[in-house]
């Protein structure tokens, strides 16, 4: 599913949907018709090193990128999956070049006024640039939660990245939800539930 016609061809994935902490970032790429990437793929099923070295080439060949994001508070209020559209319509309408088709990763389409949108199961393994997109989504926000760690060291964000871990897990429940876990999800929410209730007990 490569570029036709002169047609300008973008993909968009998300990262970070599953998390209990932190923003849910998207990532849509232009790639040129002509390219070269071995291992180019989901990047869930890619090493971290091979991640960031696939990173610095897709931003090296591509004839545009763009980041965009949805914070807890916006995830909290919108609930993730309307957060993670907006996170892609954020991301494509940052393009210094605007597409004439964007593949999406998944069943859910963001609303990108001017673009024809196609959703693709499994998309991410499949069409080159939505794999693009996935790698510059997961990149960048593994490096966001590596600066939030030194800003609330008491998770191991830098270790889990904000997911659910075993560590995460036992780290909430002795210092409890911060500023960036999102309060609706269940693991934390359980846990605004029970401060909510000893509060009470104590008036």
């Amino acid at each position: 599913m490569n570029e036709k016609n002169h047609q300008i061809v973008a993909g968009i994935d998300e990262a970070g949907r599953g998390c209990l902490a932190g923003p849910v970032v998207a990532a849509c790429v232009i790639l040129p018709q002509n390219y070269t990437l071995p291992g180019l793929r989901d990047s869930k099923k890619i090493s971290p090193k091979k991640r960031y070295l696939l990173e610095t080439q897709i931003k090296k060949i591509a004839i545009s990128w763009a980041i965009g994001l949805a914070t807890p508070e916006e995830i909290d209020v919108l609930n993730i999956l309307r957060a993670s559209l907006l996170a892609m319509e954020r991301s494509f309408s940052k393009l210094s070049i605007k597409p004439d088709i964007v593949y999406i990763d998944g069943i859910h389409a963001p609303n990108l006024i001017g673009a024809k949108v196609l959703c693709v199961k499994k998309g991410d393994d499949i069409i080159p640039q939505i794999s693009a997109a996935s790698i510059l989504a997961k990149t960048f926000r593994d490096r966001l939660m590596i600066k939030l760690d030194k800003k609330y060291p008491n998770y191991g964000f830098k270790n889990h990245k904000g997911y659910a871990t075993r560590l995460h897990l036992e780290r909430l429940k002795t210092f409890g939800p911060c500023k960036i876990h999102r309060k609706t999800f269940k693991h934390v929410k359980e846990l605004f539930r029970e401060v909510a209730w000893l509060i009470e007990k104590k008036d």
